[in-house]
């Protein structure tokens, strides 16, 4: 057993806690009668960095499936080649319209209290997914988002961009272990939503 589970297994006995450890003790135990676990990712998990724990969570097995929203594509690619420029607002809660529109002439996209900036984020990756595109419709090929950006990711294609450990990346760990993805495409992205959207 591992430090984190005795530490559960000491702290995490009552109340919302044991609930949290009820919860883990039957993960594991789905797993070990041979299982296969879903996860769904909703809201903005990747801005968040969920990938620092869901993508070594993929190289171990312990999930085989992801059903997830287009942003949390394109967030999880967006962290790793620019994550450097990322702005963090601890204060957004307080944030006027004018700061807001501030940060809009910066090309800053916020993120609840991340901004993601759009040049060395969005419009890096734009423009390989459009090259990407493209190609395929020259080819007449069709696919999911998430295959067109599984190929980029498994060529290396963005690796020269790459600002983090791209051990921390879930798209890079989905990619190379070939794991099933279901985008939920009736949510539009954040990016989409936004008001600097992904050019046609």
């Amino acid at each position: 057993m591992g430090s984190i589970s005795q530490f559960i297994d000491r702290h995490f006995r009552h109340f919302n806690a044991a609930v949290l450890k009820d919860a883990a003790d039957a993960y594991v135990a789905h797993l070990d009668r041979g299982g296969k676990m879903m996860i769904t990712l909703a809201g903005a998990m990747s801005t968040a960095e969920l990938g620092i724990s869901l993508a070594e969570m993929i190289r171990r097995d312990k999930v085989h499936a992801i059903t997830c929203t287009g942003a949390n594509l394109e967030e999880d690619l967006f962290n790793l080649v620019a994550r450097s420029q990322y702005v963090r607002l601890p204060n957004y809660r307080e944030l006027t319209p004018q700061q807001e529109e501030q940060l809009l002439r910066r090309h800053l996209n916020r993120v609840t209290d991340t901004c993601i900036p759009e040049e060395e984020a969005i419009r890096r990756i734009e423009r390989v997914v459009i090259d990407e595109w493209i190609a395929a419709a020259q080819k007449k090929e069709r696919g999911f988002p998430h295959e067109f950006l599984f190929r980029i990711l498994r060529e290396c294609r963005l690796k020269k961009f790459y600002e983090i450990d791209p051990g921390d990346s879930w798209m890079i760990a989905a990619a190379h272990l070939g794991k099933y993805l279901r985008c939920a495409l009736h949510h539009r992205s954040n990016h989409q939503r936004a008001h600097r959207p992904f050019r046609n």
